[in-house]
Order: structure tokens, then sequence, then C-alpha cells
């Protein structure tokens, strides 16, 4: 793709996204995979739709490369079929619903986030709290949607966190802002003997006991700046939390870390780890401008080199990343020793 292809598609990106969803809304890529080289007249029959109104967005859709159209009939694409048209918990059409609610309307704040120096686009949401997890606490519908999209990507990116962590020996970890349990799910499923203690604010640790009661995983309201577990952990993991703070505040965060750990202990992060220059991961840059505009106001897609260097300052040793991870992931590890203090 040479710069001016580059350039065409992110300009022209936010009309082809909500064509996306739409598709996803009207079921277009469910209807395609079964019914694969259906010409526009019996698709639009099937989702009761204008055929002219069709034809725009499946104009959009093959524009693409989402659809294929082969004479006058109409299929999936490979990654289609991979991305939304199967039902699994991991399935895209989970995430980009959220997207359009939360993210992308609040971009159009990020000029007075940058110039007034906080997240903007907050004040569409009723409450003083000063992030959007808090205030979507009186919200229950885009509460859901957010831990929805969260919960699914989370699963697309959950592979290689289980590969990367072994947690042998481990009996006890805390999943700090733990969400709705997908991880600690799949961490007790994997490790026979694991306890997890999962915190997260209020709403959201209510709506992980709704949705996992699974024995060995205790959910927890709480607040990450005011731990109070005394070296009762094997393993600490924060997987997607971090980032949404500031440097100061994860320093913070990393001294009540480490005094819930025992000794030999270890804390790991996972999350999205753009280059140490930062000049690429479109995933990630698109999460930092959601953390300015929106979520926190604090905060970004830090590089793996800032966790090593904020984990080595809060006093731990054996500091070492996975790198390159799909999804422009990485998993930063360290280790308390208490002879260091």
């Amino acid at each position: 793709m040479d710069d001016f292809e580059r350039f065409a598609l992110i300009v022209n990106g936010p009309a082809l996204f909500n064509a996306i969803v739409t598709a996803i809304d009207l079921d277009l890529f469910r209807f395609l995979e079964e019914s694969p080289g259906r010409q526009m007249s019996e698709i639009a029959e099937s989702l009761e739709v204008e055929p002219s109104k069709l034809r725009v967005l499946l104009f959009a859709i093959c524009a693409t490369g989402l659809v294929k159209k082969r004479g006058e009939g109409y299929s999936n694409s490979a990654l289609a079929s991979d991305f939304f048209a199967k039902a699994g918990q991991d399935s895209w059409s989970r995430i980009l619903p959220g997207w359009r609610a939360l993210y992308y309307p609040a971009f159009a704040h990020l000029t007075n986030s940058v110039k007034e120096s906080r997240n903007a686009a907050l004040d569409a949401y009723p409450g003083s709290e000063d992030t959007l997890y808090a205030r979507l606490q009186r919200d229950n519908v885009a509460e859901a949607l957010l831990h929805d999209a969260m919960s699914a990507f989370t699963l697309r990116s959950l592979p290689s966190l289980l590969q990367k962590m072994d947690l042998g020996g481990c009996r006890r970890l805390l999943d700090l802002g733990g969400g709705d349990g997908t991880t600690a799910l799949a961490l007790v499923e994997m490790y026979p003997e694991l306890q997890v203690t999962l915190v997260d604010l209020p709403s959201v640790a209510e709506r992980a006991r709704d949705v996992n009661d699974h024995e060995r995983i205790e959910v927890l309201s709480g607040d990450a700046f005011a731990l109070t577990f005394d070296e009762e952990f094997d393993a600490v993991l924060c997987s997607h939390f971090l980032e949404v703070f500031s440097p100061t505040q994860i320093l913070s965060i990393l001294s009540g870390v480490r005094h819930a750990l025992r000794n030999n202990g270890r804390i790991y992060i996972y999350g999205f780890d753009p280059n140490d220059q930062e000049t690429r991961g479109v995933f990630s840059a698109r999460l930092a401008l959601y953390l300015t505009t929106l979520a926190t106001g604090n905060g970004m897609t830090y590089p793996a080199g800032d966790y090593e260097t904020w984990l080595i300052e809060s006093g731990f040793v054996d500091v070492s990343s996975s790198r390159g991870l799909p999804y422009e992931h990485g998993l930063t590890q360290g280790v308390k020793v208490d002879s260091l203090g």
C-alpha cells in the first residue's frame, strides 16, 4: 500500500467502518455465510431492506474487501467469515458495535481534549466522576456494550497471554482490573490448582459475578490505589488495565501490587505495545486517542520499555518483556524480592 492508498483508506475509514457495523446489525455476514453467492434481490428479500439501499451498502462493503462479488453473486471473504459470520464469544460482531456507540463519537472531541488537557468527550455522560468507567456505573446499557466489546477483544488476544505467562506452581493470583472475568476463567480452566481474586469497580464486579460463578474465582469491589492485601498472592496480573493511568498513577498502583505479592511473587503486565519510537501500531494509537478524549484523560498505550522502567523503579527484579505478539500486544513481567526492600 503506497502513501496515497493509505491516506485514502484513513480518510474514508469512518464511513466504511459504519458500513461494516450496519452489515453486522442486518446480519449480512451471517446470511452470506449460510447462503454464499446470493444475488442482490435475494439478499434484500431475506434481510427485509430496500434493494436500492442495499446496493449502496454492498458497494461499501465490497470496497472494504470483506465481501466479494463474482458475477451477480455476493460471498464473504475468508476474513469476514472468521471475524463476523461466526457466533463465538470472540466475534468482531461483539466488538465493533461498542466502538461505534462509545469510542468513535468521542473522537470528534479530540481537539478540545488536547487544547483543554482533559477528556472532553466525557461531558456527554451524566455525573461528576473523572472517568468513563465510573460514570457508566449509572448506565447499564452503555456499560454492557463497553464490556461486551472488551471481553470479545480480550478473547482475541488471550491465546498469546496464556502461551507466554507461566503460572505453574502459582496458587493465588490477583487479577487487577479483571473486568467481567473473561481472563480469570481461562486461567482457572488452564491451571486446576489456581485460585483467582478479581478486583474491579463495583458495577464491573457485579457484572463479573453475574456472568461467572466459578468456585475458584473470587470477585471483589475495590480501588487499585487502595489495595489492602498483605503478601497474599503468588502473582498479580494487570491485563489491559494500566494503560488507562498516568505514569505517576501507575507507580502508585505498582507500590500496592508489590505489597500484595509474596516474596518471589511475579507481576505480569499485558496489553498493547507500540514500537519504542511510538510511530507504529494503529490499534494502539486508536486506544490511546480513546483514553485521551473519553475514558480517563490520562494514560496511553505505553511501550513495554516504559513498563520495564516503572517495574525497576518500583523494586522489581528480573524484569523482561515478550513483544511482537498478535494485535500489537506485549507481556512485561518482574519479580518481587524482599531483600531489595
